[in-house]
């Protein structure tokens, strides 16, 4: 419970970090005449101000809040998977794919996703079936909408369901207006801040680090050997090495085929800042990464993973270890303070580029092919942008107060099993059509197809007949028990079968795309 002086100076917080952002969006929204200034934005940022906003973007809630607390309650397991094995794989394809993908979207002129792959395979069905298909990211926004609502209703000592509202009122409004231009300004403010938090949560457990590694590992040993193990057979996510390294390498490679993280690149207008806009993006990365080790700190503040004789919930567990943690003494609270705030930035800065990529998404790709030949001014896009905003945040409110009032393990599943369903499908048309010279939209949108029908196979059909019917596969049926399961399972063998049948489509109309190319050249 959040002490008088807590309450009181996140409320001040609150206050500063409102008239901060709502004067860059207006800065922002002045400068945004139309929807290309909205989606891409129309002013030259410094290379080094997009990186930041790409990683705030790549980062989000679920690295400072809810994936620590996966971590309290798995140990080093967790560790592994979300702090090696996921970063070293999804910042390695953030260098070769994103580096790529901006030479081609500035090509092709694209304001989204949907739109990218729709005007590189000359395919408007393609490009509404991703436009569709990303209303999946949706669910990435109820699991930020749940961490922030989770630390502010502690730091401000409100019910979860008002200050979700609050929350929902302020950035879906703001977001109604500054689009791109607004974006880099206020994540460029968020990173700063949450690099400073993150140095701060990193070394916030010295108390428990300062009698040296091994006695920090024999304190978690004493609490649960298996929180020191490789592996942690009692947990959902990290059983054994298939789910903590070849599962997270696949997804983590995979993660930046995302409309908010992926289109960052097009804000580059310089093909020679490209490489300052990655390394900025990259070292900020790594030191955000590195926070999800506040969750053994975490677990050891909280043996039980109780407080005041109450079981935590997963989501629960880093905000009421941030309240504890930083609350002896006027320093302390006002370190915590601005911890509370670094969160809370994690937040909103990936909420922000969500907001901004699926309204651009849903008014460019679903909207105006379908429904153009009806809107004769180039404005009225601009004033659907911001319904369909209106729209979003209604839905997000349904479902992230279901989310708050009926939780399961973690938001985490429920994001998870959304999000990687999206860019398992979207994928391999985002290789193809960087690396590959394919024209035919039917090659990767069979992949795609593939992925979609293997991800749903493997989440939901085949968990119901082991469930009704005792369907036996062997070892792989721990994956299919229960009513919690692990979506990068499903998501890692939808990825890893799309591509196998991309390949062999590619492979076998080769002969025919090479003439096709040497006809065009001609």
């Amino acid at each position: 419970m959040a002490t008088s002086e807590q309450i009181m100076g996140t409320w001040i917080l609150i206050a500063i970090y409102v008239i901060f952002v709502l004067y860059f969006v207006i800065k922002g929204a002045l400068k945004t005449k139309s929807m290309d200034d909205y989606a891409v934005g129309s002013v030259n940022f410094s290379p080094a101000f997009v990186g930041l906003s790409l990683a705030v973007s790549m980062t989000s809630a679920a690295t400072f809040v809810i994936n620590p607390g996966l971590i309290a309650r798995a140990g080093l397991s967790g560790v592994l998977s979300f702090g090696l094995f996921f970063p070293l794989a999804s910042l390695v394809s953030l260098v070769i794919i994103t580096k790529s993908f901006r030479k081609y979207g500035s090509s092709v002129k694209a304001l989204s996703l949907a739109q990218w792959i729709g005007n590189r395979y000359n395919s408007k069905i393609y490009s509404l079936f991703i436009a569709f298909l990303s209303v999946l990211l949706v669910t990435f926004v109820v699991l930020i909408l749940v961490a922030i609502t989770k630390v502010l209703s502690k730091g401000v000592g409100l019910d979860e369901i008002w200050v979700l509202g609050g929350v929902i009122v302020f950035v879906f409004g703001y977001m109604m207006f500054g689009g791109a231009n607004s974006l880099v300004y206020t994540n460029s403010i968020q990173a700063i801040i949450m690099l400073i938090v993150a140095v701060i949560l990193i070394f916030s457990g010295y108390d428990f680090l300062k009698d040296g590694i091994d006695q920090f590992w024999n304190s978690l040993a004493n609490i649960n050997p298996l929180l020191v193990e490789y592996t942690n057979k009692e947990s959902l996510l990290f059983r054994d090495f298939f789910e903590i390294g070849f599962a997270q390498i696949i997804v983590g490679i995979a993660v930046v085929i995302q409309p908010h993280i992926i289109t960052k690149s097009l804000f580059i207008k310089k093909e020679s800042e490209v490489n300052t806009f990655l390394i900025s993006a990259i070292i900020a990365e790594i030191l955000f990464f590195s926070v999800i080790f506040v969750g053994l700190y975490a677990r050891l503040e909280f043996p039980d993973l109780t407080i005041n004789g109450t079981q935590m919930t997963t989501d629960d567990i880093i905000p009421s270890y941030v309240i504890s943690i930083f609350s002896d003494g006027l320093g302390s609270v006002i370190i915590g303070l601005v911890v509370i705030l670094g969160l809370l930035s994690a937040g909103f800065s990936t909420l922000e580029g969500l907001i901004q990529s699926l309204s651009t998404s849903f008014t460019t790709d679903i909207i105006k092919p379908l429904f153009g030949h009806k809107i004769k001014n180039d404005k009225s896009y601009f004033t659907i942008n911001k319904i369909i905003i209106i729209v979003l945040a209604i839905v997000s409110f349904i479902i992230t107060r279901d989310q708050l009032l009926h939780p399961k393990l973690s938001v985490a599943i429920f994001a998870q099993n959304g999000v990687y369903a999206f860019f398992s499908v979207a994928f391999i048309p985002i290789i193809m059509g960087i690396f590959t010279k394919v024209q035919n939209w039917k090659i990767p949108f069979a992949a795609s197809i593939t992925a979609l029908v293997t991800h749903i196979t493997i989440y939901y059909i085949l968990p119901y007949f082991v469930t009704k019917y005792g369907l036996d596969l062997g070892y792989f049926t721990i994956y299919l028990k229960g009513e919690i399961r692990n979506p990068a399972i499903a998501s890692s063998i939808a990825i890893t079968v799309s591509s196998v049948v991309g390949v062999i489509l590619y492979y076998v109309n080769k002969e025919k795309i090479d003439i096709k190319v040497v006809v065009k050249n001609q």
